[in-house]
């Protein structure tokens, strides 16, 4: 909040290597990955570190990945644990200056977070938000300080860190790719390319969209522990490049090394699905962010290109067995856009 940070500037207040971080991390999603790579960096660079899986050691959502993986976490000194984030005390084992709350949409979920956070006597609080929450544009991309759409429940969570005797920096991610990770993303459309099949986007294909790397966007909050640049800030946690729809289609084809992918461009109502069921990314305005305040305030750098991250995720892919599966269910609206169309499908495609 405002008065924590203008403390923390008069006082010069600084969590140096070595902070005590806890981590509140979702049970499934896009974002659970993100923890596990956060906490893997963190570590790496000398911070003592507790991730607290939101739910039950015992649920079956643990058998994914991340999860399945915290073994990895745990060789390199991170706690992990199991709780409520009603009540994070009860999993906690001492103080820490840093609290990340990467679980919570809403402010019911948030606060006792927050309010733990700030009576044990956190500095700083990073909280994982949402690039959803922006109005669509008509000068885009989305940068921090944009419009956002005040029903939105992060919105109520982001005001409420605002006015908390907290340093805090929110982070808004968009759509994730990387290791680890349990929400498809690049494999929607790696799931037709490995089976020849046509790839159904609606519209013209060219709506832009970002799509960011796990290790970047870890990158980006690991630089924000203990920064004072960072405190008070908005952070569009994303990729420093868009991409349109059919870009993604051929950079997943480049990554799978296919050269005769057929994209097939359709009206969902013309053809009589539901665009969000028949497609997992948003199509009817550029959907894209900047991470400009986390370039320009944190010194936040990009080595590796969307293309060559997909050609590492293709490898995974093909290792996981999933190119070899019956996922003929998946399909069903395909191929109802697929015969509006006139487009033919191999019948073991």
């Amino acid at each position: 909040g405002r008065a924590a940070r203008g403390a923390g500037a008069r006082r010069g207040a600084r969590c140096v290597a070595g902070a005590q971080v806890f981590v509140v991390n979702t049970p499934g999603g896009g974002h659970a990955v993100l923890g596990f790579h956060l906490a893997k960096q963190l570590a790496a660079g000398g911070h003592g570190v507790t991730v607290m899986v939101a739910g039950e050691e015992g649920s079956d959502k643990m058998k994914k990945e991340p999860f399945s993986r915290f073994d990895e976490l745990r060789d390199l000194g991170v706690e992990t644990v199991w709780g409520s984030p009603g009540d994070c005390a009860a999993s906690a084992s001492g103080a820490y200056d840093v609290v990340v709350d990467n679980n919570g949409k809403d402010l019911d979920t948030c606060q006792p977070v927050i309010d733990w956070a700030m009576a044990q006597g956190a500095k700083q609080f990073l909280y994982v938000s949402s690039a959803g929450i922006y109005k669509p544009s008509v000068t885009p991309p989305h940068v921090e300080g944009d419009a956002v759409k005040a029903g939105a429940s992060h919105v109520g969570v982001e005001k409420y860190l605002a006015s908390a005797a907290v340093a805090e920096s929110v982070f808004r991610p968009q759509y994730i790719t990387g290791d680890g990770n349990n929400k498809d993303c690049e494999e929607w459309f790696f799931d037709r390319i490995a089976r020849g099949r046509p790839v159904p986007i609606p519209g013209d294909g060219m709506a832009i969209t970002n799509v960011a790397q796990v290790e970047d966007m870890a990158k980006m909050m690991s630089l924000a522990v203990g920064n004072d640049a960072a405190h008070g800030g908005l952070f569009n946690c994303v990729g420093d490049r868009g991409v349109t729809l059919d870009g993604l289609v051929q950079l997943c084809a480049e990554a799978a090394g296919a050269d005769d992918v057929r994209i097939v461009h359709y009206d969902p109502e013309e053809v009589g699905v539901e665009g969000k069921k028949a497609f997992p990314f948003r199509y009817t305005y550029h959907f894209f962010s900047e991470p400009r305040a986390a370039v320009a305030k944190l010194g936040m750098t990009y080595e590796r290109s969307l293309g060559d991250a997909l050609k590492e995720r293709w490898a995974a892919y093909q290792a996981s067995g999933r190119a070899e599966k019956d996922l003929s269910a998946k399909f069903e609206l395909d191929d109802k856009i697929l015969a509006a169309k006139g487009v033919p499908v191999a019948v073991n495609a």
